[in-house]
């Protein structure tokens, strides 16, 4: 073993031990125990973000579809059938399905809400979203064509005051005008179900019906497009540019990351200034290892001249102090880690009883897409962060080990 390893390991032991050093050690534990808070906090925090992204975009995309392919004026897509066969043909395509999408006003009472009318095929729609798999055998069977049922999300039916069975009033744009002024159209529409989606903003907003009578409604001479379903959501950017040369009509592609790019520009952005932010607790409580250095470097003094002059270099002098610094570096960075990771992995059950013992909710499901906390820790996350941490350590250790290394052994055994 390197004699500067022995007695920089040997130096961070005794400034524990001994008690005329009782300070030093007191801030060299505090370095490290703000260390292990930083990584601590940085692994729980990305894990969080991480995991709100991950489950928000699964429950998104129980309900979207993967890529939608429309009209490029917005009117009916005449030729859907040749469309669905043509983008059926590529490789990465799992499922097509026609559908029409509307924005109308539903209404009972003296309650009224927006809501998004998807007209779908209850035959076809399971192939493309994993909410209509879960429905096919139990509430798309009751979409009839002709019938004007429909499904609405829990909340949406529980904000009206409807129940299934019950009649609910739809007012659909682009009405006809009358000597009383622009009159929409109003359909009574018997609501056959409710579903639950686990999002907020589709289970408060969306309406399903049958393709057939939401195109009666609307007035359309065919679907407005057809949604797609990948083999990989992923590639869903790459597959729809692919689709977009090889189709012989002239349609408009929409993959999901393009629906929803201003929530994940955000989350993006939100993810890079935590790590910023966070970086910078570790940082500090990093660089109180220079003030834990010098302290040591200066009670040293009289140890450093009489290794000085027992032929060490330099360099060696300035080993043993970044040996010093690096041990509280690295066991503050792995205590953090192991910290972090069991925080991280155990989110799930923590927060509830949080929750339960505040009587509070953190996440309330009427303000966030989630009502639960959920963590996703990924090694891409907690590897930077752990490099990170160690690095600035490290470099925190430069300064008071030259500094060390500077010593001058005359002087420092002058009044030895």
């Amino acid at each position: 073993m390197p004699y500067e390893l022995l007695i920089g390991w040997r130096y961070t032991r005794a400034g524990r031990a001994s008690r005329r050093n009782g300070f030093i050690s007191f801030i060299s534990a505090a370095s490290m125990l703000g260390i292990a808070l930083g990584v601590a906090t940085l692994i729980i925090v990305l894990s969080v973000m991480n995991g709100f992204q991950k489950e928000v975009t699964e429950r998104m995309l129980s309900v979207i579809a993967h890529i939608e392919v429309f009209s490029p004026n917005g009117s009916a897509l005449l030729d859907a059938p040749r469309v669905a066969q043509q983008v059926q043909a590529h490789a990465e395509v799992r499922g097509a399905a026609p559908f029409v999408g509307a924005q109308a006003l539903l209404a009972r009472g003296d309650e009224m809400r927006g809501a998004m009318v998807r007209g779908i095929d209850p035959q076809q729609e399971s192939a493309v979203t994993d909410l209509a798999a879960q429905l096919a055998s139990t509430l798309l069977p009751r979409l009839h064509a002709g019938e004007f049922g429909v499904l609405l999300g829990n909340d949406l039916a529980r904000q009206l005051g409807v129940q299934p069975g019950e009649l609910v009033t739809l007012m659909a744009p682009g009405g006809q005008i009358t000597p009383a002024g622009m009159m929409p159209r109003v359909k009574q529409m018997r609501l056959v179900g409710t579903f639950e989606s686990g999002h907020y903003e589709y289970d408060s907003t969306l309406a399903l019906m049958h393709i057939d009578d939401a195109q009666r409604i609307f007035r359309l001479d065919g679907p407005t497009g057809v949604r797609l379903r990948l083999a990989d959501m992923q590639r869903a950017p790459q597959v729809a540019h692919e689709l977009a040369r090889t189709l012989t009509e002239p349609v408009l592609l929409l993959d999901w990351t393009r629906q929803n790019r201003t929530w994940y520009a955000a989350v993006q952005l939100e993810k890079r200034m935590m790590f910023i932010i966070l970086t910078l607790i570790v940082a500090v409580a990093a660089f109180n290892l220079v003030s834990t250095l010098v302290m040591t470097v200066q009670d040293k003094r009289a140890d450093i001249a009489i290794l000085r002059t027992l032929g060490a270099s330099g360099a060696s002098i300035m080993k043993i102090f970044v040996v010093q610094g690096a041990v509280v570096g690295v066991a503050g960075t792995l205590a953090g880690l192991v910290l972090g990771l069991a925080v991280a992995l155990n989110v799930d059950t923590l927060v509830p009883a949080l929750e339960s013992m505040l009587g509070m909710n953190f996440l309330p499901k009427d303000i966030y897409f989630i009502s639960q906390m959920p963590s996703d820790p990924r090694a891409s996350d907690i590897v930077p962060v752990t490099l990170t941490a160690l690095a600035l350590a490290f470099v925190a250790t430069l300064y008071p080990s030259w500094r060390a290394s500077r010593v001058n052994p005359a002087q420092a055994l002058r009044y030895e």
